[in-house]
């Protein structure tokens, strides 16, 4: 008897692909700031927009990508902390606290999604 394949909850879905279009856009954004661009913001935002690919990938299918959510709590946890902690007050602290709400909803979502 053949059962039915694993599905993730819609939301989950959803949340990723929110993350990859609000990422891609943030991130997108910052090429417009008068600021002169160093090479370690170049990397950092290049790295960051490969990153948002991924969100896209999982959000396709979340059961066969559940392992790289955690990839993605940790991605959102390394820019999110370090910018609420060294960043206070600033804009950079905003971004910093949103990825870190992005990164609870991957670890749930991750929780939700059931494995393969």
């Amino acid at each position: 008897m053949l059962s039915a394949p694993a599905s993730s909850p819609r939301w989950v879905r959803w949340w990723f692909r929110g993350a990859a279009i609000y990422g891609t856009t943030a991130l997108l954004a910052s090429f417009a700031a008068p600021e002169v661009t160093t090479l370690p913001q170049l990397a950092f935002t290049l790295t960051a927009l490969a990153f948002q690919l991924v969100f896209w990938i999982i959000s396709r299918d979340p059961v066969r990508y559940r392992p790289m959510m955690l990839a993605g709590v940790f991605e959102k946890a390394a820019f999110g902390v370090p910018a609420l902690v060294l960043a206070r007050g600033s804009t950079t602290a905003i971004f910093g606290a949103v990825d870190l709400i992005l990164g609870v909803g991957f670890l749930l979502a991750w929780r939700a999604t059931p494995q393969r």
